[in-house]
């Protein structure tokens, strides 16, 4: 049966579309087996891209190399293991360390399967954010994606989200995305401070150092009035709001 590719557009048949290789109804993760979301890009459940070949299809020496390679490097292990214990001259317990994650490595894809939509889009924001912090690009990079197709399926953002999708956005280096969601913000409350704080950044971003500069002015004058409605997400990003102003009082005293 032909059906319409929930991604392109295009008429597909079978398991992936033919033309851009989205999974269609009945796709499943070729990592963890998992069915896939139709027109998802990566899997929910392991965070593999969609269309990853399943495991089943590889055969031959292709698929026994890495057991040989495994089976090498166990002997080799056995075999050190066995020479440091000879050479010492009395039995002590070996004490195990676990290898650090070395910096930039994206690391083990978080299961989000049992989340619900928001708690998915919290938890990879979370992770982004955590690694953007640490300086790990590779792992922003590599999240990002998921997260934007997870804020994607809320449908309807809160502010709050829309904040934090545009954090996401400039902590990627996508000016568009931080642009967008503070124009987004600002359109429908055009004192909000978040929406101000972030259309500061996403002007920085594209090198508009007046533009930022008008923006946290006016952060500066609507600044009481705001607070005292007591947003939530004032309180949430009450550091990011403190900061914003803290380089205002800096830009004057220059």
């Amino acid at each position: 049966m032909t059906t319409t590719c929930p991604s392109c557009g295009a008429e597909a048949s079978g398991k992936f579309c033919a033309n851009c290789g989205a999974p269609l109804q009945g796709a499943v993760c070729g990592n963890c087996r998992a069915p896939l979301t139709p027109g998802a890009k990566f899997c929910h459940r392991c965070g593999a891209p969609a269309g990853a070949v399943p495991a089943e299809r590889h055969s031959g020496v292709g698929n026994a190399l890495p057991w040989s390679v495994a089976a090498i490097a166990l002997l080799a292990l056995v075999a050190l293991a066995a020479g440091q214990r000879v050479a010492r001259a009395r039995e002590t317990p070996v004490e195990t360390t676990a290898m650090p994650t070395p910096a930039g490595t994206p690391g083990r894809a978080p299961d989000i399967s049992s989340l619900s939509p928001a708690e998915r889009a919290e938890r990879l924001y979370d992770r982004i954010m955590g690694a953007a912090e640490r300086g790990r690009v590779d792992t922003v990079r590599f999240f990002m994606p998921m997260a934007i197709q997870a804020y994607a399926a809320l449908g309807d953002l809160t502010t709050d989200q829309r904040y934090d999708l545009g954090r996401l956005g400039e902590v990627a280096g996508d000016a568009t995305v931080a642009s967008a969601q503070a124009d987004t913000i600002l359109r429908e409350h055009p004192q909000h401070l978040l929406g101000l704080v972030l259309a500061s950044r996403a002007a920085r971003m594209r090198g508009d150092d007046r533009a930022a500069r008008q923006y946290l002015t006016q952060l500066s004058k609507a600044e009481r009035s705001e607070r005292q409605k007591q947003l939530p997400e004032y309180l949430l990003h009450q550091n990011d709001i403190e900061s914003a102003l803290t380089e205002l009082r800096q830009r004057q005293t220059r």
